[in-house]
């Protein structure tokens, strides 16, 4: 199992160094600088012909969908995927487990992020019963040698655990509840899972401890802070792949066309309403 200590950076005297402490200013610019990296590293990801998987996992309210955001803003969506599936279909249910995360796998030059992947049987699908307990000890046997096949084939993979601690939960379980522009992030699942909260925590510690191993271990994120854990979780991310800022053409803008014509007055078109002016 990964050390947090051995990650943290270090002091001179070995002590592990204190985070810093940013304003809302700071952390505008701070996260501005690491999504420019971001692209650069997606830059460098097609020029190479790599392929990365990065897997978003955590319990509900725990910030993955906004930690996805904040790293695909500024990203070409043709290279960089967002995957979210939805529970599986009759005829998806008697495939082969992974099948159909495997339809989703990056091409060359692309990275491809998993909002919930195939971790969703050692979680919702154990807890709630909608797996066979055969099909679940299966999957925990032979999902580390899957992941094994993919590095091999050349694929990176970097896996993040989301933890968010029970009184922040409860804080954003609220928060969606009574603003409607949130209700729609709590589904009827959410809602269950409340009632098996214990159930949650061991199915996580047991899928650490078959799945957390050194070819692809498990990251964990504190994300309490919401803020805080973007900055942490994306500067890991850049320091887990090498690249290199990738040289870019001189690029010569042509002069723009001018020759007689005369285009139709925009009384014509159905404008949109001008009801707001920004300063």
């Amino acid at each position: 199992m990964s050390s947090n200590k051995a990650q943290q950076p270090l002091q001179a005297d070995g002590a592990l160094a204190p985070p810093r402490r940013l304003s809302r200013k700071e952390y505008e610019k701070e996260l501005r600088r690491l999504q420019t990296e971001l692209l650069r590293l997606e830059e460098s990801i097609r020029q190479q012909g790599q392929r990365v998987i990065i897997i978003f996992e955590g319990r509900d309210t725990a910030g993955k969908g906004g930690m996805i955001k904040r790293i695909t803003a500024m990203l070409n969506p043709r290279f960089c995927r967002v995957v979210a599936l939805p529970a599986p279909t009759e005829r998806e249910r008697t495939q082969w487990y992974f099948q159909r995360y495997v339809a989703h796998l990056p091409s060359a030059g692309e990275m491809v992020l998993f909002d919930r992947s195939w971790y969703n049987r050692a979680g919702v699908e154990h807890v709630m019963g909608f797996c066979s307990e055969t099909e679940y000890e299966e999957f925990m046997r032979t999902c580390p040698q899957f992941e094994r096949m993919l590095i091999r084939s050349g694929i990176v993979i970097v896996k993040y655990w989301l933890s968010v601690s029970d009184e922040e939960q409860e804080r954003r379980f609220a928060a969606r509840i009574n603003d409607p522009r949130k209700r729609w992030k709590l589904s009827p699942m959410d809602l269950q899972a409340r009632a098996h909260w214990v159930d949650y925590s061991e199915a996580k510690d047991q899928m650490f401890s078959y799945t957390d191993v050194k070819e692809s271990p498990w990251y964990v994120v504190e994300t309490d802070n919401k803020k805080s854990a973007q900055l942490n979780l994306i500067s890991h991310l850049l320091s887990l792949i090498p690249y290199q800022a990738v040289a870019h053409e001189h690029i010569e803008v042509p002069a723009r066309q001018k020759r007689s014509y005369e285009r139709p007055p925009k009384d014509l078109q159905t404008m949109v309403p001008m009801r707001y002016e920004v300063e």
